[in-house]
C-alpha cells in the first residue's frame, strides 16, 4: 500500500510538475486521436445519415456491414494498414507506416463505423417523426439529410465523443503501425504498455490518471450534451 501510495504521489507530481515527455506524449496523443475522429466524422455522419434518411437498393447490406464493422478486433485493422503501407504495400511509396499518420490512418478505419451506424440510428428514428411532414413539403433526400444532421446535432455530438473514447484508448492497431518510436509515434497508450513492462510505474500511471481523466470528461460532455439536447426539445 504504501508503494502505490508513493507511485501515485510520484505520478501526480510528473503531472502538476508538467514534465517535458509526459505532455509530449499526452499532445501527441490527442493530435492523433482528435484527427481521426474529425476525419471520422467527416466521413460517417454523412454516410450514416443517408443510411438512415434514405431507402436505396443495398441500404440492409451497408446497414449490416456498418454494425459489423462496429466490432472491428484492432489488431486486424493495424495488420491490414501495416501490410498496405509496408514497403512492399500498394501505398509504400508514400512512406506513412511508422508515423502519426498511420496511427490517424488505423484510427478512422476503427472509428468511422461507430460513426456511421450510430448516426444511421439517429436519424432513422428522427427521420420517422419527420417523413410525413417531408414529403408534404417535397423537400429533397440532399436537404432532408442536412435537416436531419443539424436537428440532431446535440446527439451527433454525443456520437462524435463516442468515437473520441474509442480512439483515444486504443492500443494494439496504433503500436503495430506506428512503432512505439519515442518522440515519434509513442501516445498515452502504448506507453503505458512499454513503461509498466519497464517497471517505470511513475510515468505508466501517470498517463493512466490523464487517460482516465479524459475518460470521465467525455462521459460528462456526454451527459451534459444530453441534458441540453432535452432541455432543447422540451423548450
Amino acid at each position: 500500500m504504501q508503494d502505490f501510495g508513493a507511485t501515485l504521489a510520484a505520478a501526480l507530481g510528473l503531472i502538476l510538475q508538467g514534465d517535458h515527455d509526459l505532455w509530449e506524449i499526452i499532445a501527441l496523443s490527442l493530435r492523433v486521436t482528435l484527427s481521426a475522429v474529425a476525419i471520422a466524422c467527416l466521413i460517417g455522419l454523412p454516410l450514416g445519415a443517408v443510411a438512415g434518411a434514405t431507402r436505396f437498393a443495398g441500404r440492409t447490406a451497408l446497414n449490416v456491414m456498418l454494425n459489423s464493422l462496429m466490432g472491428l478486433p484492432p489488431v486486424v485493422v493495424g495488420l491490414c494498414v501495416y501490410l498496405t503501407l509496408s514497403a512492399s504495400g500498394p501505398l509504400g511509396v508514400l512512406s506513412l507506416l511508422y508515423t502519426p499518420a498511420a496511427m490517424i490512418i488505423a484510427q478512422v478505419i476503427l472509428v468511422m463505423p461507430i460513426v456511421a451506424a450510430l448516426t444511421r440510428q439517429v436519424t432513422e428514428d428522427l427521420y420517422g417523426e419527420y417523413a410525413e411532414h417531408f414529403a408534404s413539403l417535397g423537400v429533397g433526400a440532399a436537404d432532408r439529410i442536412a435537416a436531419l444532421l443539424w436537428d440532431a446535432r446535440y446527439s451527433l455530438l454525443t456520437v462524435a465523443l463516442a468515437g473520441f473514447g474509442r480512439a483515444v484508448a486504443e492500443v494494439g492497431a496504433v503500436i503495430i503501425v506506428g512503432g512505439n518510436i519515442n518522440h515519434v509515434t509513442r501516445v498515452m497508450t502504448t506507453t503505458i504498455a512499454l513503461e509498466t513492462s519497464k517497471g517505470n510505474l511513475e510515468l505508466a500511471l501517470a498517463l493512466g490518471v490523464v487517460l482516465l481523466s479524459l475518460a470521465v470528461a467525455v462521459n460528462a460532455a456526454v451527459m451534459g450534451l444530453r441534458g441540453a439536447a432535452l432541455r432543447a426539445a422540451y423548450a
